[in-house]
């Protein structure tokens, strides 16, 4: 008897102290995966067998699953989570859609995700298919799915996990212009990140749970502001804005960024880093101590066998189509997004060029290319199609139309209205000039538009070409739904591309001033 007492006593003991102890977690973060099952190179574009032999290559499933679980090893506490767009970006997308996927992230053992925009790309079907292959929870808080039957009864603004004694509430977030970046469908109601995020941090706190983790796709602009505006969140897991943070080269701020007691982290993007967060809670649910950063994913880190036989098997159908040398490059073709995003950029220029070529003879005069659909530069030498693929894979079809010079200067104020946050709206364009003054209000920030050389009329009617995705008013070009005579059928966009850079032997990329700057 007096044996048993003793034994509850210090049990009671035990109990005691544990619930004074504090909480340590290791958050393992990815995001902006884009279907980079394979390595990429300095340019995040396709990378040689050959360069990987030689350690010139980046990231890859391989590699990012022995990081993943080395990382993991290094941790008696962790959680693994991703930012959102596993969508888009290679073959292995376009073949595969979200299946290669959802089979690669079920292995890795994910906890939880974001929806990204990408996720939206095919719809609302194709999201469904790849939630129902997961072994994991994808949350999206800031949105009314209630009206979509495919997502109403399965995708979930929040969870719980239970993980070393201790509950985690995990929230997801969304862009809020999801309906202009993808292909959502007319039933879902985009909503404010702060006031969605907020609603669940209640919902969470009222169930006792006190450690709450957002899994962001909204870019680490939006992802201050939510930190600003809301209270009782911990951590937000970004993505969407490909931001690396730490104290490398080329980081845009501090790996935590801390904004209001939050802690944001984002890793880069492609599976080049694997992003590490070492996050110690009091018993009251606070964050005491943050650390970490991202980790490089590079040939110090070995492939598994098993992975990357797994994924050269799933190459195999693709093979065919990439490997193809369609044309050669006398030098390397700028298409990094933070060039693009803000500026007159050699792939914009390449694409818009082709786009106009091949239409001029229809009595188009101008050409824009939204910058967010250029993902990847090309480097000089020999180039595939699997290379033309990565730069270009949405599957964009060529759309010609008319427009007013009225609704023009509309549509170059719409695509620099984000300059400042990297907005993938930003117009690369072709048979035109204009300026462009970043310091001024958005809506009045461009000037001296020039269409062949002449100042834009407004009341002029301009034959105008782009993608099918802006013309039906992707990345906010809202203005070119209603244009005249639209016709969306055109040929791909990414085989058009390779066809005007095979034209004249190697092409030499170049600026040329028709985008200046204020």
């Amino acid at each position: 008897m007096t044996r048993t007492l003793m034994s509850g006593a210090a049990a009671l003991a035990l109990m005691a102290s544990a619930a004074q102890a504090d909480y340590s977690l290791t958050i393992l973060h990815t995001n902006d995966f884009h279907a980079r099952f394979e390595p990429v190179s300095k340019y995040d574009s396709g990378c040689s067998s050959e360069d990987n032999d030689e350690g010139k290559c980046f990231g890859g499933s391989a590699r990012l699953i022995t990081a993943i679980n080395e990382a993991k090893a290094r941790t008696n506490n962790h959680i693994l989570v991703d930012g959102g767009d596993q969508f888009q970006g290679t073959l292995f997308y376009t073949y595969y859609k979200g299946k290669l996927a959802a089979e690669m992230m079920n292995l890795m053992g994910y906890d939880a995700m974001t929806v990204g925009n990408h996720e939206f790309d095919d719809g609302p079907e194709v999201l469904r298919g790849f939630m129902d292959a997961v072994e994991f929870p994808v949350l999206m808080s800031n949105a009314d799915v209630s009206g979509e039957p495919l997502l109403a009864d399965a995708l979930m603004k929040s969870t719980v996990i239970e993980r070393g004694g201790e509950k985690l509430g995990l929230i997801g977030l969304t862009p809020q212009d999801t309906d202009e970046l993808a292909s959502p469908g007319d039933n879902i109601i985009f909503t404010d990140p702060s006031d969605a995020v907020q609603g669940e941090v209640d919902k969470l706190t009222e169930m006792g749970v006190n450690k709450i983790i957002v899994l962001s796709h909204s870019g680490y602009g939006v992802d201050q502001t939510v930190a600003a505006n809301t209270t009782g969140v911990d951590v937000i897991v970004g993505g969407h804005s490909n931001t690396l943070l730490g104290e490398m080269d080329g980081a845009a701020g501090a790996y935590p960024t801390v904004v209001n007691g939050v802690q944001i982290v984002q890793a880069y993007a492609y599976g080049k880093y694997l992003g590490e967060l070492n996050v110690t809670f009091n018993d009251a649910g606070e964050v005491i101590s943050a650390s970490g950063g991202p980790l490089l994913i590079d040939a110090a880190v070995a492939e598994d066998g098993d992975v990357k036989a797994r994924i050269a098997e799933a190459a195999k159908p693709l093979d065919e189509i990439r490997n193809k040398v369609v044309a050669e490059a006398a030098e390397a073709i700028e298409g990094n997004r933070d060039v693009c995003r803000a500026m007159e950029c050699s792939m914009g220029n390449l694409v818009a060029d082709a786009m106009l070529d091949r239409v001029k003879d229809q009595g188009i005069d101008v050409a824009i290319a939204n910058s967010g659909g250029l993902r990847a530069s090309i480097d000089a030498g020999e180039v595939t199609m699997g290379e033309v693929l990565t730069v270009l894979p949405f599957q964009n079809t060529l759309s010609t139309f008319q427009i007013t010079g009225a609704t023009l200067v509309e549509a170059l104020e719409n695509g620099v209205s984000q300059i400042e946050e990297g907005a993938g709206r930003f117009p690369q364009v072709a048979g035109m000039t204009f300026t462009v003054d970043p310091s001024a209000e958005p809506g009045s920030r461009i000037s001296d538009v020039m269409v062949g050389g002449t100042p834009v009329e407004m009341d002029k009617l301009y034959g105008a070409v782009s993608n099918n995705y802006v013309r039906n008013g992707g990345d906010g070009y809202a203005m070119f739904k209603d244009a005249q005579n639209a016709y969306d059928f055109g040929p791909d966009l990414a085989d058009v591309t390779a066809e005007y850079l095979a034209k004249e032997g190697p092409y030499q990329p170049y600026t040329d001033g028709r985008i200046t700057m204020k």
